[in-house]
């Protein structure tokens, strides 16, 4: 059976202190049990979560989602996107199999972003080291009114906007993180397609949109 990584990509800088934080630490919970009841994401998913303030840390690598244990994140100090993508190419370069002439290798990933999108570093100058290629579908989530959505759409084509940073809110974005995740490991099982677009996961709830 191949792979399908999956990494969640989580800004822990400062401004999600307090109720943001906590209800980012529960809906990686809610996702990680929600998806233990999909015999498709039980066969194929492999979850790896890399936090990210001044620091970048991958603080689970890929793992098998019946093995995954959901850490409780603290929030402190900046965001460094770009320190962060530079991380997170270089993860995936080490850990993703690449298919070959012999064996086929991993799905590529589908990757989730979640920041304030206020980055204390150049987003442009990362992502001359960031391996696009080596990833399915990325999407980033821009959490916050003063989120910078022009320089978020340097990443990807695909970033939606998540403007009040409430409990709900939050956990509405991980439900739809999770419905994404089973739509694609299920899409792939029945059609081997890979996903690269919004366009093919699942519609989003009302708390997120698509920026304008």
């Amino acid at each position: 059976m191949r792979r399908l990584p999956v990494y969640l990509l989580l800004d822990i800088s400062g401004s999600m202190r307090g109720k943001p934080i906590n209800a980012i630490n529960q809906g990686v919970k809610t996702l990680v049990d929600s998806l233990r009841t999909d015999p498709f994401a039980l066969e194929t998913v492999f979850l790896s979560l890399i936090s990210f303030n001044n620091v970048v840390e991958q603080v689970i690598p890929l793992t098998e989602i019946y093995k995954f244990q959901a850490p409780c994140l603290e929030a402190k100090l900046g965001t460094y996107v770009g320190k962060a993508l530079k991380f997170l190419s270089q993860t995936a370069e080490n850990e993703v199999v690449k298919t070959t002439t012999e064996v086929k290798g991993d799905w590529k990933p589908i990757t989730f972003i979640m920041t304030d999108g206020r980055s204390g570093d150049k987003i442009e100058k990362a992502l001359k080291e960031f391996n696009k290629k080596l990833f399915g579908c990325i999407v980033v989530c821009a959490v916050g009114q003063e989120a910078k959505i022009e320089e978020l759409r340097l990443i990807t084509d695909n970033v939606i906007r998540l403007e009040e940073m409430t409990e709900e809110s939050i956990g509405a974005y991980f439900n739809w993180v999770t419905a994404s995740i089973s739509q694609t490991s299920t899409v792939l099982e029945m059609r081997s397609e890979e996903v690269s677009t919004i366009k093919e996961l699942p519609p989003l709830p009302t708390w997120l949109t698509i920026p304008t």
